[in-house]
């Protein structure tokens, strides 16, 4: 049998909520065999109960498949540590605050991780009017084919995105944020990646 979720796991998780099988039923509307037959390997739930099981025991549905449950060490939530997911297939473009899981057209994305700057892809910052940053990445070519997707500035508290297109110029302006407009600037290639520049 091709088990998607472990009768280890279930009875793991029921019993670090403290739940005995009569009260995890209950939850469900289940009988309180059916429960117990999951957690001896003698049946699975039924796909349609992977959700309100998963919530039932405080846990993701993934938490729930994988047997391994995630802890959240990144409390503060520190914008600097942001990672980027961007989807080959439609070009979504995901933002989140920490590590995730992601997917976007049926497929799980890896986090972009990114470069130093390269002479193709040397990103410039300049202070205009004593109060924004005017960012370019100068020598790329901003073709249909081969272009700069997007330019992103990061400081400990915003993340600000601007989307780039073919044959538009691959600049962008953000008002300075902090002390003195600190934090890190990216650029991302659709053919290269992502690439960055710590000011």
């Amino acid at each position: 049998m091709n088990q998607y979720v472990s009768a280890a796991t279930i009875k793991m998780l029921r019993e670090k909520k403290k739940l005995t099988q009569a009260q995890l039923a209950e939850i469900l509307h289940v009988s309180d065999k059916t429960v117990s037959k999951w957690e001896t390997a003698k049946g699975l739930p039924d796909i349609k109960l992977l959700e309100p099981l998963a919530k039932a025991l405080h846990v993701s549905v993934v938490e729930l498949m994988t047997g391994e449950c995630i802890t959240n060490h990144n409390k503060t939530s520190n914008i600097l540590r942001s990672q980027l997911y961007v989807c080959p297939i439609c070009g979504n473009i995901i933002h989140a605050t920490g590590q995730a899981m992601i997917s976007c057209c049926g497929i799980t994305l890896p986090p972009l991780v990114p470069d130093s700057c390269d002479t193709e892809h040397t990103i410039t910052c300049e202070i205009v009017d004593e109060t924004d940053l005017y960012v370019t990445v100068k020598d790329h070519s901003m073709s249909k084919m081969h272009f700069i997707s997007f330019i992103a500035y990061v400081t400990t508290d915003r993340f600000e995105i601007v989307k780039l297109y073919p044959e538009s110029e691959a600049q962008a302006r953000f008002a300075i944020r902090g002390r003195n407009g600190h934090g890190i600037l990216l650029s991302y290639c659709n053919h290269h990646g992502l690439f960055m520049k710590k000011i």
